[in-house]
């Protein structure tokens, strides 16, 4: 069951030109295996026989991750001071992401979260979420997720649509999603929630209807529904040696020029207008501009991150911010491996990786953008005050922002005051607004 959020931690539109180290509220943890790569998936993953059988590195990954938090938990324990003192609070929430960290035994996940539990802290009634696989053979034994502390599970269904399924690369089939929700329920997991891909390759208008249909026949708490989108890390500059991407398999680039030239505009305008009155219609609130939540089961880790709070971050790839610095780990696994499980009697290291800390002007940008991201916007005072205004009155003109009246956000000072938030169009166009605002 999902227990009540934290107490409140205001949006801060204009954050101090240098905000001092916060402890984190939570913790994310990538693991990066899968059993094959989707062509269209830029997250930090390793499949094939990297995930299973003889020449497997589950085992060395898992001994490595161990190792990187402990360390990032020494560090943290010399800046703040134990958890559970003044001014450490105990986390949050705890996401293990991926990849499919439900490849990894249930042994491996107990262990984590032991660790976790000891150095960190878990609040009572902490969000603890893993992601999985539908597939028989890859969602792992419920039980044993409930058993390890886990109490909300994200299933990457995508599709209802099975030649859809088999076009994205996927390796379930439509009926696994429903198998797997079930043995879920039964096991006691509390929420449960689904990823779905809008502006699919011969994805029409009725195959994503159909597949929101079956969502919602499914009785889940949560619906995230992302349009597929199919960016370029290699020309992006992110997959240098400590870059945070990996190079784009040939395969998989072909298949990506391919798919974007049958992509539409106005289809996925219509999808996800479509998924708005759906959703809504069966009782989830879109709160989120991919994201749609039973009352109670709005994904707490990922409002951490749209309120700009501090959370730790740990694995190849993942990225850490402090309130003030973003920190990220370089994605390739073999760096990773040697720095945190060197052998030879040498003491673990902390992985290569780099950070960035923005300016008061970039910060104050991304404080609004992530809070537009959200159904309940930004107090209209606090933006208008800003340098942002002007873009924001050209947003307001344009029909992309509306003005609404409280409740608002219970991360703002003045939740009731008179807000500004995007509309139905303002989310299909919003990268053209946060484009403006940075």
């Amino acid at each position: 069951m999902t227990a009540s959020p934290a107490e409140p931690h205001p949006v801060r539109l204009s954050p101090p030109a240098e905000a001092a180290p916060l402890p984190p509220v939570a913790l994310y943890v990538h693991v990066p295996f899968c059993v094959s790569l989707c062509p269209y998936c830029d997250f930090v993953v390793y499949a094939g026989s990297a995930a299973r059988g003889p020449a497997a590195r589950l085992d060395a990954f898992v001994e490595a991750l161990l190792s990187e938090l402990r360390l990032r938990a020494d560090a943290a324990d010399a800046t703040f001071g134990r958890p559970g003192i003044a001014g450490r609070p105990p986390l949050e929430t705890l996401y293990l992401g991926g990849g499919t960290p439900t490849l990894l035994p249930t042994s491996s996940l107990a262990a984590i979260l032991a660790l976790v539990r000891e150095r960190y802290g878990i609040a009572d009634g902490a969000e603890v979420t893993i992601e999985s696989n539908p597939g028989p053979d890859e969602r792992g034994d419920a039980r044993g997720l409930v058993d390890a502390g886990i109490n909300r599970l994200s299933l990457g269904a995508q599709s209802f649509e099975p030649a859809l399924l088999r076009r994205l690369g996927r390796r379930h089939r439509p009926e696994d999603v429903a198998d797997a929700v079930a043995e879920a329920r039964s096991a006691g997991i509390g929420s449960i929630s689904l990823d779905l891909l809008y502006d699919v390759p011969g994805q029409d208008e009725a195959a994503w209807d159909r597949t929101l249909g079956a969502a919602i026949s499914l009785d889940v708490d949560h619906v995230s529904a992302y349009a597929l989108t199919l960016d370029d890390p290699d020309a992006e500059g992110l997959t240098g040696p400590l870059g945070d991407h990996l190079a784009t398999r040939a395969g998989a680039r072909r298949w990506r020029v391919a798919a974007v030239r049958d992509q539409d505009e106005d289809t996925a305008a219509a999808q996800y207008a479509n998924a708005v009155r759906r959703l809504g219609a069966a009782g989830f609130r879109g709160y989120e501009i991919s994201n749609w939540g039973r009352p109670g089961h709005e994904s707490r880790h990922n409002l951490v991150y749209w309120h700009r709070r501090p959370y730790e971050a740990v694995g190849p790839g993942a990225h850490a911010f402090d309130g003030s610095t973003r920190r990220w780990n370089a994605a390739r696994l073999d760096g990773y491996l040697r720095a945190l499980a060197p052998g030879g009697g040498s003491p673990p290291a902390l992985p290569p990786g780099a950070s960035e800390t923005p300016d008061a002007a970039t910060a104050a940008a991304e404080a609004v953008i992530l809070a537009l991201r959200l159904d309940t916007g930004v107090p209209l005072a606090g933006a208008a005050a800003g340098p942002l205004a002007p873009h924001l009155e050209w947003a307001l003109g344009s029909g992309l922002l509306e003005r609404v009246h409280g409740p608002g956000d219970e991360h703002d000072h003045d939740p009731g005051d008179e807000r500004v938030r995007l509309t139905t169009s303002g989310r299909l166009l919003s990268n053209e607004l946060f484009a403006r605002l940075v």
